[in-house]
């Protein structure tokens, strides 16, 4: 695992995918009140942190996560395989989706209603067609890596030390940002509050498997928040 180097408070925000077609009412992958989480993350950019990100999913028409691309499989029901483009004897199985966030489409824009001016830098994910990336970080391919957005760097360049993580959704995209963070070395939350889940069932199961892997999922009006203020 990497390690940071600094021993002081510098935290960061990632706010995951806050984009229009991950939201009612229109969005095609729309989570269940994923629009509710907005005035959180709004209020959490109005905090001291060293650096604020959002991240988008930015997809071509042909990803290999659309369902539509892999007739007459399903959304949501159906797999397929990523395999490496560089070594076919890595492969894993990932779901199927309803075309989501292509690119330069209304449905790949981050919503109206965030506050956009208070964020320093947007990093975009998933562009690869043969890929699937959950994680802002990079896909789950390592041998060799496919895919990397460079955020690590980003957040050493900075000096941070602890990441708080939002968006959209909980146990997919949110999930693999904050595992990825603190494999990469950062004491990593989540915000409860600031975050919706694809499959609410699935909640109680991916916040263990988080602590399991040191991400714990925190209040709004927790310790781990008010101490941004504090600096």
């Amino acid at each position: 695992m990497a390690t940071t180097t600094t021993t002081a408070f510098k935290p960061a925000l990632i706010i995951v995918d806050l984009q229009e077609d991950f939201c009612p009412p229109n969005g095609s992958l729309a989570v269940p009140n994923g629009r509710s989480i907005i005035p959180t993350i709004n209020t959490l950019l109005t905090l001291p942190f060293v650096l604020k990100i959002a991240t988008k999913d930015w997809h071509p028409p042909d990803h290999i996560s659309f369902a539509s691309n892999h007739p007459p499989k399903k959304p949501f029901i159906d797999t397929t395989t990523v395999i490496n483009p560089s070594n076919a004897s890595e492969t894993y199985e990932t779901r199927l989706w309803p075309d989501h966030c292509i690119q330069h489409t209304p449905g790949a824009e981050l919503v109206p209603e965030l506050d956009l001016e208070k964020v320093d830098k947007i990093v975009e994910k998933g562009m690869r067609r043969e890929v699937e990336m959950y994680s802002a970080f990079y896909d789950p391919l390592e041998k060799p890596r496919c895919s990397d957005s460079g955020l690590a760097d980003v957040l050493r360049g900075r000096g941070i030390s602890h990441v708080f993580v939002v968006g959209l959704a909980f146990d997919y995209c949110v999930r693999a940002t904050a595992l990825d963070a603190s494999k990469e070395g950062f004491r990593t939350v989540v915000v409860r509050e600031g975050t919706k889940a694809v499959d609410p069932e699935a909640w109680e199961e991916v916040e263990r498997e988080l602590k399991g892997k040191g991400v714990d999922v925190v209040g709004v009006e927790g310790e781990e928040v008010r101490r941004i203020g504090r600096g």
